[in-house]
């Protein structure tokens, strides 16, 4: 009966942790599509058709939908159906008809919204990353730790991580670019949470080598950062840290098993587009998210061995 049990309760585990990383993964859209943005400009604090965000956490929780938008959405397809109203623009009766007199991108708009056209349907009641995949993936990555993890104390703290992780990877992706500020509370996070971790029976990694992980591997990167600053950005220097980290908790075989995975994902991507003529030899990539792919494959190996 306990063997029955105890091969039954991973599943369970699997199925609870598969429900938070969808749930996390909701909210993922929202704040990549803020952070999305080119080095010298200011996080986006505005959908694309220029209406503030609100929400909680000064507009950075929530999900990637603009409910002024959805509003003017409502307004245009009442004004289409209503006789005499099809001139009109969406609900707005003393707006300049789109928005002619706005500058595209002006006051954190994007370009998308400054050519609506007069009695055209607002454009942005839905923005950034696709909700639903963004969801799932972070879902199937949940569930994955738990499977590879189990019962142990330190599942709640990739848990807590791969919602991040996955942010990362869909910002670096768009605008190949790796925010201080989700990199660098990775790192401490990391080391914090699986420092409570070591104290708690059951656990099955090593903190000091946690640490070890965390320096070396940012040691390491930030060498290749200093060889060829082209093929390798500052932020991925940064990002190391809280990987090496992670990586860490199992060992050294696992540190290396984690940042190969991540260097050939990231040669595979890379040859897939030569091959494909979509780059060339000297063509930047975001590397940032085959650095993170690269750590769960190493993390779960590494979870599942332990």
């Amino acid at each position: 009966m306990d063997l029955e049990l105890w091969s039954v309760r991973p599943l369970w585990l699997t199925v609870l942790a598969a429900l938070w990383g969808a749930a996390a993964g909701l909210l993922v859209p929202r704040a990549a599509y803020r952070f999305a943005v080119e080095p010298d400009e200011a996080w986006r604090t505005r959908c694309p058709d220029g209406h503030v965000l609100t929400g909680a956490a000064g507009g950075w929780l929530g999900l990637a939908r603009c409910p002024d938008c959805a509003q003017d959405l409502r307004d245009f397809r009442t004004s289409r159906s209503a006789p005499g109203d099809a001139g009109r623009v969406s609900g707005d009766a003393g707006r300049v008809p789109g928005d002619a007199g706005r500058a595209p991108g002006g006051a954190g708009r994007m370009p998308g919204g400054a050519g609506r056209m007069s009695g055209d349907a607002p454009t942005a009641y839905r923005y950034g990353p696709g909700t639903p995949l963004v969801a799932l993936a972070t879902a199937g990555t949940c569930a994955g730790l738990a499977l590879a993890t189990g019962a142990r104390p330190e599942l709640a703290v990739w848990l807590l991580l791969a919602p991040l992780g996955v942010l990362l990877a869909v910002v670096d992706f768009r605008v190949q670019r790796l925010p201080d500020v989700l990199t660098l509370p990775l790192a401490g996070l990391a080391l914090v949470l699986l420092g409570v971790m070591a104290l708690v029976p059951e656990h099955a990694g090593q903190w000091p080598t946690a640490l070890f992980g965390s320096l070396v591997l940012g040691g390491a990167y930030f060498l290749l950062f200093l060889v060829n600053p082209n093929g390798m950005g500052f932020g991925d220097v940064k990002l190391a840290l809280g990987i090496g980290a992670v990586l860490g908790w199992y060992g050294w075989g696992t540190v290396v098993l984690g940042t190969f995975a991540g260097f050939l994902f990231g040669g595979l991507y890379g040859l897939g587009l030569v091959l494909m003529r979509r780059a060339g030899r000297k063509t930047s990539i975001p590397f940032g998210p085959f650095l993170i792919a690269g750590a769960y494959v190493g993390l779960l190996i590494g979870a599942y061995a332990a």
